[in-house]
């Protein structure tokens, strides 16, 4: 399995995130309303609000990175309260993915990760990464598209895949 291809997953989606967001206050100046109130708007009272999923989703892909790799991740306080803010979050993380090369990953599916929320056990890298990594990293990426969508945002299908390493002929 090439960890590697699954890793440059996150700068990927963190990258359209960011669109994202742009659309969002490019949304908000059209209406106009405040776009930092979308910060805090959520899909249902017992799910976490926007600036939490994109957080999440920053600390899923940074986590994960830097379990795999050894390397210590950025450290955010989780004290984002505007939308400029959240997009500095993301430019942070996608600059410490970006750093990470396939050699840093080597042996990386045999690693223990051992985060502090499993008690004193372990996983080996690969079945981290897939098995829980990758889809709650999905999960909290989606979750923030839904909540741009349910908020009026424009954004489609294209917007949440992004750009393809297209080639000519």
């Amino acid at each position: 399995m090439n960890l590697f291809a699954l890793v440059q997953q996150f700068p990927k989606m963190l990258n359209n995130l960011d669109q994202w967001l742009d659309k969002a206050v490019a949304h908000a100046q059209a209406r106009p309303f405040e776009a930092d109130v979308l910060v805090q708007a959520r899909l249902a009272p017992d799910q976490y609000e926007l600036a939490r999923q994109v957080q999440s989703a920053c600390d899923s892909a940074k986590f994960a990175t830097a379990y795999l790799t050894g390397r210590q991740a950025p450290v955010h306080p989780d004290t984002e309260k505007t939308i400029a803010e959240l997009r500095q979050r993301i430019k942070t993380c996608i600059s410490f993915l970006e750093s990470v090369g396939e050699a840093d990953l080597a042996g990386a599916e045999e690693r223990r990760v051992s985060p502090a929320w499993m008690q004193g056990k372990w996983v080996k890298g690969d079945h981290y990464l897939v098995q829980m990594a990758i889809p709650n990293f999905y999960f909290h990426v989606t979750t923030a598209y839904a909540i741009l969508r349910h908020n009026g945002v424009p954004l489609g299908k294209r917007d949440y895949i992004g750009s393809l390493p297209l080639r000519e002929g």
